[in-house]
Formats: structure tokens, C-alpha cells, sequence
């Protein structure tokens, strides 16, 4: 059943199971997360609409990594927008938030006025878990969709997890009181468990025939609930998922009261960026002395900037690369 208790709406994350139907999943909202995200760029509405989406995405699906771990999205295209990029950064220790980071990169002149997915070519989805130091990564890739971003993600856990997935997003800015604008997005992800032993235990009295075998029976009621639960999904409204009035609790009920929802802790999340001078100066270990040249300015100075935050960095050339004491 639901807890009696709410948790804060706006930035989180809230793990939930579906109990009847072997399902389980996450809602997620981000409001100051995606504004901080946006606002360190000035990408044309395509292209934020896409990293929106990106976003939303990356806290649903980052939301299962343990702490201090780190989930890597990535989407390579030939089309106008050429790469987008994510950062989930597990939370240091339970019970903070976890950090997210994004970043776009693409052909101004190649941009067009269709839709956002018209503005991705032929490429790849990738997802990549870092578990920290002396840990080889997990790398998982597919090709993308002709769709949407949360189809080429669904299409990835099809193929490389052999787990069914949905996604029901929705995203945009609204003008709040005194006309600034504000970035509302909302998200939830349903996934199906692995076959349940209980089922499969219990499932050889329900019905069952003499020409159909336990796993038949499994494997037609397992479809059966995942179909079910998918038709709940499909009556879920964009202002439910956007919002202001409905919390997260009162919208699984009223999409999965049926299936006997139990919640989970939510997740805080809060924009982050991880880059810092110690990581630029790392970054440029491999340089050598005529590579650093080569990135000095005309001041002497080698600048960097970072993607996701805009940090800008200026080094001292002899302090950087192979020339570094």
C-alpha cells in the first residue's frame, strides 16, 4: 500500500513496485534540476526539448545505481544535433541528493523547423555505469530509434537487458507569477521484474490444462499483466505529470490502484557538475610540451572550458601536460 507521507514534489525521484503485476518502476520530477541544466547553455528550443528529455531519462533510469556511482548517457547522431551527453552522480552517502549534468552538442546550420526527434539522425544510445577505482565500467550500446529519445531507451533495454520498459514523459516551460518562465518536467518508467518463483510456484492450479504447461500459463499471464499495466499508463495526463497539484503518491494511485503500489524512498536530485581544476590538469597529463604549446594562448595562458557548467579554467603552461613539476 502508499505511505501516508508525501515527499517534496519538485527534484525527486520516487522508486515504486507494482505488487500484482511483477512490475516495478520510477516517477520522477524536475524542475530546479532541468533550469540549471538549461541554463548554463543557450540552446535553440529543439535542442533544449531534447536534452529536457535527455534529463528526464537519465534521473529515471540513474535513480537503481548504488552510491558514488556513476550513469553515463549518450547519444551519437549524423543529423543536426551530433552528440548529447549526461552525468547521474550517485549520491555520496544515503540520504543526499544525488547530481545531474547535460550537455548538446550540434550544427546550427543544420537545425530545421520539425521536431525535435527530426533533429537526430543514424546513430547510437548508450549507457555507461562507472562503479569507481579499480572497477572495469559496464557499456551497453543500440542503435537509435527513428522516434523519440525514450523509444531508442526502451529499445535499449529490449535488446540489452531483455527487460520490456515504458517510458510516459512530458516537459516544457511555464510562466509562473510575475511572468518569468520556468522549466517543468515530469517522467515516469515501468519495468517488468524477472519471471517471480512465486507465480511460478503458485500458478499450476490456476487454470491450467492438460495441454498447457506451467511456463505457458506464466508466460501468457506475465503478458497479460504487463499489457494491463501499460493501458494504466496510457491514461496518464501531461498537467499530472507537470503539474503543481498532483503528488506523486495521489497520481500512482489513481493510475495503479489496482495493482497495489508500494513506494520506496524518494531520491532527491540537484544539478552538479563534477569538473574542478585538479580534473583539467589531469585531463592534460598526456599532453606533451609541444602539444601545450600549441593550446597557449597569446597571454601564455592555457584556457579550458567545461561542456556541462561553463567553468573556465586558466593554467599556467608549465604547470599542465608531460612539462608538469
Amino acid at each position: 500500500m502508499l505511505q501516508s507521507t508525501e515527499p517534496f514534489w519538485d527534484d525527486t525521484v520516487l522508486p515504486f513496485q507494482l505488487e500484482k503485476s511483477d512490475v516495478r518502476g520510477r516517477l520522477a520530477r524536475l524542475d530546479g534540476v532541468l533550469t540549471g541544466v538549461l541554463k548554463q547553455h543557450s540552446y535553440p528550443p529543439v535542442v533544449e526539448a531534447l536534452v529536457a528529455e535527455m534529463t528526464l531519462l537519465t534521473a529515471l533510469i540513474g535513480q537503481t545505481i548504488k552510491l558514488r556511482w556513476k550513469l553515463s548517457l549518450q547519444v551519437q547522431s549524423k543529423g543536426p544535433v551530433r552528440m548529447i551527453a549526461t552525468d547521474y552522480y550517485g549520491p555520496e552517502e544515503h540520504g543526499l541528493p544525488a547530481r545531474i549534468r547535460a550537455y548538446a552538442n550540434f550544427d546550427k546550420e543544420r537545425l530545421n523547423h520539425s521536431v525535435p526527434s527530426e533533429q537526430i539522425g543514424e546513430g547510437y544510445f548508450a549507457i555507461l555505469i562507472d562503479q569507481g577505482k579499480n572497477m572495469h565500467p559496464y557499456q551497453g550500446i543500440t542503435p537509435l530509434s527513428k522516434g523519440s529519445l525514450f523509444e531508442s531507451a526502451e529499445g535499449y533495454f529490449a535488446q540489452s537487458e531483455q527487460l520490456p520498459t515504458k517510458f510516459s514523459l512530458s516537459f516544457g516551460k511555464s510562466i509562473e507569477e510575475g511572468g518569468s518562465e520556468r522549466w517543468r518536467a515530469g517522467g515516469i518508467m515501468l519495468q517488468h521484474m524477472p519471471k517471480s518463483s512465486r507465480f511460478a510456484a503458485t500458478n499450476g492450479g490456476i487454470g491450467q490444462s492438460d495441454n498447457m504447461s506451467t511456463s505457458d500459463l506464466l508466460t501468457r499471464q506475465v503478458k497479460e499483466n504487463w499489457n494491463r499495466v501499460n493501458l494504466h499508463l496510457k491514461t496518464v495526463e501531461e498537467l499530472e505529470l507537470i503539474g503543481p497539484k498532483v503528488t506523486p503518491n495521489k497520481l500512482l494511485m489513481r493510475l495503479f490502484h489496482e495493482e497495489s503500489p508500494r513506494v520506496f524512498e524518494a531520491q532527491t536530485v540537484e544539478f552538479g557538475c563534477s569538473c574542478s581544476e585538479d580534473r583539467v590538469r589531469q585531463s592534460l597529463s598526456i599532453y606533451s610540451v609541444k602539444d601545450i604549446e600549441s593550446m597557449t594562448a597569446i597571454d601564455g595562458k592555457v584556457t579550458a572550458d567545461c561542456q556541462f557548467c561553463g567553468s573556465h579554467y586558466v593554467l599556467d603552461p608549465s604547470s599542465v601536460g608531460l612539462n608538469a613539476t
